[in-house]
Parts: C-alpha cells; sequence; structure tokens
C-alpha cells in the first residue's frame, strides 16, 4: 500500500514510477479521491465538534434559565444526532473508496531495476558452476520419474486432474530430503527461525503481502472462506501485523516449509508435462523484517542464503535481476535464481528474492519503534524461496541421471535418504 502523504508531495515522481511499471499517471485520480476523503473527514468530524460544544452550551443555558435557547440548542443537537452518523459513514466511504484504488497499485521499483517490457529485459548478475557434459542424451525429469516408477501422473489425474503428481519411493524420499536439508541450512547456520505457520488464512491476511485482490484468481478459496496460501510467505510476513517492534530485536528472520497452492490461472497451455508448474508444491520459505537503513543489506544476504542451499547441491544456476515489466506486485527488487536443467536445456527459475520496502508493512500495519528518538514507524520486508523442493528435484533428477535411467543422490542428501547413493527402478 502506498502512502498517499508521500503521493501528495511527489505526484510526479509516483507516476514515473508506475511507468517505468507500464502503467498509466494515477496520482491525479487518487489526489482528488484523497481531497474527497479528508473533506468528508473534516466535515463529519466538524459536525462531531459541533454536536459536543452545544451539548455543553445547553447545560449552561439551563444554569442561567435561558429556557429559549436551550431549546434551540436541543433542535440543534437532535439534528445533528441525526446527521453526524451518516456524515461518519460518508467519511468511511471516501476512505475505502481511496484504499479500494490504492490496493490495485504495485509497488514502485527502486532506482537500480533495469527497465523492460518482460522476462526477456532481466539482467543477468552472475552464474555458479558450469553445464555437464552426459555421453547420452538427457532426458526430462518427468521421463526419468515414469521409467523408474516413482513420478506417477497419470495416477494423480485421476485423483486430481491435471497438474499434480504422485511421487513414491526413492524420489518421494528424495523430495522430504530436500525439505529437510534447506530447513537445516537456513536454521543452523543462516540464522532464520522455524515457523510451522497455517496453511489456511482468513482474507486480511493475503491482503496484508498485496496478493489481494490483485492475485485472487491465481489463488484456491474454501466454502468457509479461508484461502490457501500460494507461498509461506502470506503467513510468515503476517505473523508482525499489528505490532509495534522493537528495533533491538530486528532483523526477524523466518523460514518454513509448507505445501503451496497456485490455480496457475494464467498458465494455461504452459508446462503442462512433468512437475515444473503444479497447483500444489512444497517449498522452503525465507521472510526477513527489518528496518529500512538495513533492507538492502538483507536482500543480499537472502540472496546467498538461497544460493547456498544450489551450490551445495552443486546445480548450475545463474542469477538475475528482474526489469520493472517482469517483478512481482509487492516489490520493488527481485534477483531471481535460475537453475540450469539439462533435460529441458534451459534455465528455469528457482527462487525469487525480493525486497518490498515498508509497501506490505503498510497494508498489515507493521511498525517498529526506532531507538534513536522513540518514533514509530513501518518495518521492511523481504522474501524469498530457499527454495521451491519440486523445482528442486527436478534439477537434481536431470542434472544427477546416468546412462542407465538413474539417479544418483548428490553427497549433501545422503543423510537424509539412510545412507542411499543411487535411485533406480525397484528390482533393478
Amino acid at each position: 500500500m502506498h502512502d498517499i502523504r508521500w503521493i501528495r508531495e511527489h505526484p510526479d515522481e509516483f507516476d514515473r514510477g508506475l511507468a517505468r511499471r507500464g502503467l498509466p499517471a494515477a496520482a491525479r485520480e487518487l489526489l482528488a479521491l484523497d481531497e474527497t476523503r479528508r473533506a468528508a473527514i473534516q466535515r463529519s468530524e466538524a459536525a462531531q465538534s459541533r454536536r459536543n460544544a452545544a451539548s455543553k452550551e445547553i447545560g449552561e443555558a439551563k444554569k442561567t434559565k435561558d429556557e429559549p435557547r436551550a431549546q434551540i440548542l436541543l433542535a440543534e443537537v437532535a439534528q445533528l444526532k441525526t446527521s453526524t452518523p451518516e456524515l461518519e459513514v460518508q467519511a468511511k466511504a471516501a476512505s475505502d473508496k481511496l484504499d479500494a484504488a490504492l490496493a490495485q497499485l504495485p509497488n514502485l521499483p527502486l532506482p537500480e531495476v533495469p527497465d523492460g517490457k518482460d522476462s526477456e529485459d532481466n539482467v543477468e548478475h552472475h552464474r555458479f558452476g558450469a553445464m555437464r557434459d552426459y555421453s547420452f542424451t538427457a532426458q526430462q525429469h518427468f521421463e526419468l520419474g515414469e521409467a523408474l516408477e516413482q513420478m506417477d501422473f497419470a495416477t494423480a489425474a485421476k485423483l486430481s486432474g491435471s497438474r499434480f503428481v504422485v511421487l513414491k519411493q526413492g524420489v518421494a524420499r528424495l523430495a522430504r530430503a530436500l525439505g529437510q536439508f534447506m530447513l537445516d541450512v537456513h536454521t543452523r547456520e543462516h540464522g532464520y527461525a522455524e515457523i510451522a505457520p497455517p496453511i489456511l488464512v482468513r482474507e486480511h491476511v493475503p491482503y496484508g503481502t498485496g496478493n489481494l485482490p490483485k492475485a485472487a484468481e491465481d489463488m484456491f478459496v474454501t466454502r468457509e472462506g479461508f484461502w490457501l496460501i500460494p507461498t509461506a510467505e502470506v503467513p510468515l510476513t503476517n505473523l508482525v501485523r499489528e505490532q509495534i517492534l522493537d528495533e533491538d530485536a530486528l532483523p526477524l528472520r523466518f523460514t518454513a516449509l509448507t505445501p503451496c497452492f497456485r490455480a496457475e490461472a494464467g498458465a494455461a497451455g504452459k508446462d503442462t508435462r512433468g512437475m515444473l508448474r503444479q497447483h500444489q508444491f512444497d517449498k522452503v520459505e525465507l521472510v526477513s523484517i527489518t528496518t529500512p537503513e538495513k533492507s538492502r543489506d538483507e536482500h543480499e544476504r537472502m540472496l546467498s542464503c538461497a544460493e547456498e542451499v544450489l551450490r551445495r547441491l552443486d546445480l548450475h544456476y545463474r542469477v538475475v535481476t528482474l526489469c520493472t515489466g517482469d517483478m512481482g506486485f509487492a516489490s520493488q527488487k527481485t534477483y531471481d535464481i535460475e537453475v540450469w536443467l539439462p533435460g529441458q536445456g534451459a534455465y528455469r527459475e528457482i527462487s525469487s528474492c525480493s525486497v518490498c520496502g515498508e509497501f506490505q508493512a503498510r497494508r498489515m500495519e507493521a511498525r517498529y519503534r526506532a531507538k534513536s528518538d522513540r518514533s514509530v514507524r513501518h518495518v521492511h520486508t523481504l522474501n524469498g524461496s530457499g527454495v521451491a523442493v519440486g523445482r528442486a528435484l527436478i534439477a537434481v533428477m536431470e542434472t544427477y541421471q546416468d546412462q542407465g535411467g538413474g539417479i544418483a543422490v548428490p553427497d549433501v542428501l545422503q543423510p537424509y535418504m539412510g545412507g542411499t547413493k543411487r535411485i533406480e527402478r525397484p528390482g533393478a
């Protein structure tokens, strides 16, 4: 959520930020709504103030036995008693209209974010490792998994429809191992506190992170009004909603391994084979809550924490800075980590690390008290995948495949696999 006072003081800068996002100017319309809101509030407050003053004047008139004046004041108070609630309703309606307009607008990009329309305009930052050479034609993960009889899309379709999978035996255990390994790295070495959050949340929670109302079509909602989380960012970031934290308590760093649910409403025809784009998937999420002065350093730190997972798995990847046209709704700046998939012969996103400034904190009313002057300010929030378990599974399967169709288990995962070094077809 944007600060209307800041827009009032920097309308041209605000519109330039929206233009970089490919959106039309909005400051004039927002300021008109703000003017209507402030006028409505002023009328409401003036009526309430006059009602209070008139009530006191009635007492004074009674004391002086000025009955005619008392009767006039009583009539005025009766009229104000009727009109004041109406004015309060008008003020609230004007405020709600402004909030609704602000809620539709994305965060503004930081100055260093590259301009562009889509993923073709993203800028590569750096790479790790190199593409492996194979003496055979590398297969895609779903070809490997089906040949191993441990990745079953046909049965999943009978149970749930398209974009689901049933994992079995060694591949299922490998997925579990990846999640546990990631959590251990982030909690034991990177200082993140493990959280087991709800995965069903009320509407105000995804509103707080900016998922609602803009991305409603890409989320699932139950009959009872619970929203299924598209990422653990949603409940983790909201852990600090409606609080005033002490600056000494910051930064707060949370991590969670949860199922995530996405409708993939805009992905018709994309990645229909395999596990790349599922309605349900597991992901390890990283969330940081910090001060404005430290949020950019925290962003770089979060990226390095996510990278460390892939480095220890010895997976080739690259890091790109997303351009203005490819950034998420709540983000000021985003790094994507794209892992190399030998079977597909392409880089695919496995983590996005974003700094959101105070954009989410304003929607959640998440604040802290500064040590320097004891003033209350909005925190800055950050989130990142540390990393997506399903896509890490795909990358491991395709990277560590051998000519016989088996999957070598990376060294760091073998302790989580009971010492298993290779996944192969049952009975092989």
